[in-house]
Parts: structure tokens; C-alpha cells; sequence
């Protein structure tokens, strides 16, 4: 009768990449919650001045929602914009961190929605 000879779990490369793997999504992990605060803060500056600047481009000015980026400052890159005509706002978001609204005024110009901040 033949023995079946044991079969290792795993190999001790897979360990070690492994644990190289888990040590550094804790890492990134950690990098996230230092920064969180100013990474927000950036997101939610960054979404309220694309609101505002989408905001007139489009309805102070008149030119179409397309054309407005070019108002935006370098960096504004990840900023996307959108519109509601019906209520003459502009929505603007920064990827799963922030977003504002900012709507048309008649005499008062492009107004930000309140927001807790």
C-alpha cells in the first residue's frame, strides 16, 4: 500500500507575500487616516469651487456646461460636472468623497447650497 506523502497548506513564498500584502494595505490604511482630514477638506473646496465656477460659466454666462473645464484651475481634473436645467443649478463631485450644488439666483447670482462642513 502506497503512502500519500502530506500536502502543504501553503508554501512558504505564499506566506511571505502574504503577509508583504497585509502589511501594506495596513500601511496604506494608516496613510488614509492621517491624511483624511486634508484630503476631505481638498474635496469638498475642490466640489464647491467646481459648482460655483460651473454654475456661472453656464447660466451667468450662457456658454454650455461642456465648456466650462476650461474655467477650472490646474488640478481640478477629477472634479466632474453636472447640470439641472430645470432648477439652473450645477451639481459638482469629487469621487466618493464630496460634492455641491450650486444654483442660479435671479439678482443674487450663483448661490452654494448649505452644507455642514
Amino acid at each position: 500500500m502506497a503512502t500519500a506523502k502530506p500536502i502543504a497548506s501553503t508554501t512558504p513564498r505564499r506566506r511571505w507575500a502574504f503577509r508583504l500584502g497585509l502589511l501594506l494595505a495596513l500601511a496604506a490604511a494608516g496613510v488614509l487616516a492621517w491624511f483624511w482630514g486634508p484630503l476631505y477638506a481638498h474635496a469638498v473646496t475642490g466640489a464647491s469651487y467646481g459648482a460655483r465656477v460651473g454654475c456661472a460659466c453656464r447660466y451667468v454666462e450662457g456658454r454650455p456646461l461642456g465648456d466650462c473645464r476650461k474655467d477650472f484651475v490646474p488640478g481640478m481634473a477629477l472634479v466632474r460636472l453636472n447640470e439641472d436645467e430645470e432648477a439652473r443649478s450645477v451639481s459638482a463631485s469629487f469621487p466618493l468623497l464630496a460634492s455641491q450644488t450650486a444654483t442660479f439666483r435671479e439678482g443674487r447670482g450663483c448661490v452654494l447650497e448649505k452644507w455642514d462642513g
